[in-house]
């Protein structure tokens, strides 16, 4: 059973209560910006009590060539996907990231922000 709902802010009183639901509203506008504004970071998927998000990201220049270890050691987070050339993959710790690599990322959904910062500036992630 899904819910068809409207209303984005009962669509989240749903989603905290368990019930899967279908925001059409919601979901056709946040489509339709991102095909607009392609550039601006996405949430891909937040799970019901919106503590955990799934974003892509594409991987910065300066994150070429390293491990993607390196990535996930500071902070609270996870690499569940990594799309390259046209396919995904799922990624080992010993993975090297490429130019033009994407990753979904698997964190806290008040931790996307650091994450944004840390994709930003790969020197902060070295110890």
């Amino acid at each position: 059973m899904v819910a068809r709902i409207y209303d984005p802010r009962r669509a989240a009183v749903y989603q905290r209560l368990g019930i899967p639901t279908v925001a059409s509203v919601s979901w056709t506008s946040e489509r339709i910006m991102r095909r607009v504004l392609p550039d601006q970071p996405a949430v891909e998927w937040t799970d019901a009590s919106a503590s955990i998000s799934i974003v892509e990201r594409a991987v910065a220049p300066g994150w070429s060539g390293r491990r993607l270890s390196e990535l996930e050691e500071r902070k609270e987070l996870r690499v569940v996907a990594v799309g390259r050339l046209g396919s995904a993959l799922l990624p080992a710790s010993d993975l090297v990231l490429q130019d033009g690599d994407l990753i979904y990322v698997a964190a806290r959904s008040e931790a996307i922000a650091e994450l944004d910062v840390l994709l930003a500036a790969p020197g902060s992630a070295r110890h």
